[in-house]
């Protein structure tokens, strides 16, 4: 059997781009963390575990540091990471896919003016819930077909 891989196959750029920054910070030294593993891939995540970078599961994890470098992972973060990161003095490196950074400068400037956020995608997924940290307002994820359907609009939007 031929096995032929792809011109597309393996990370897209944003994540490849997130790993190697990662990768390169563990090879300088220092305390590591990504906040969230860096990518949904478990082989890359246990290597880099094996090269001292720890994965911070959770806000309390990432409330309990007192020193390091934490990595944001490609998904990007709500907002309100970025101010607890700051306001604790930890220092770390956005990693953010730029395409979905600019999908949070998005939904941040239309929220604020006012217009209502609606996310299309799975609830409670990493990239989803970091872009819905951004709104100045609630936003609506739709995670089916049925419920895009029945969804209305608020009055004015």
């Amino acid at each position: 059997m031929e096995v032929v891989v792809t011109a597309s196959a393996g990370f897209c750029f944003g994540v490849k781009r997130a790993v190697e920054l990662v990768y390169e910070k563990a090879r300088s030294g220092g305390k590591i963390y990504t906040y969230g593993p860096i990518a949904h891939n478990d082989d890359v995540v246990r290597d880099l575990e094996k090269q001292g970078v720890t994965v911070l599961e959770s806000r309390e994890a990432l409330e309990k540091l007192t020193e390091g470098t934490v990595v944001i992972r490609a998904h990007g973060v709500p907002e309100e990471i970025y101010e607890l990161m700051e306001a604790k003095g930890l220092k770390y490196i956005d990693a953010t896919c730029p395409f979905v950074k600019r999908i949070h400068k998005i939904v941040q400037k239309e929220s604020a003016d006012g217009r209502q956020i609606i996310i299309i995608g799975n609830d409670g997924h990493p990239e989803v819930e970091g872009t819905k940290g951004w709104a100045k307002t609630s936003a609506t994820v739709i995670e089916t077909q049925e419920q895009a359907q029945n969804f209305t609009a608020k009055q004015g939007e």
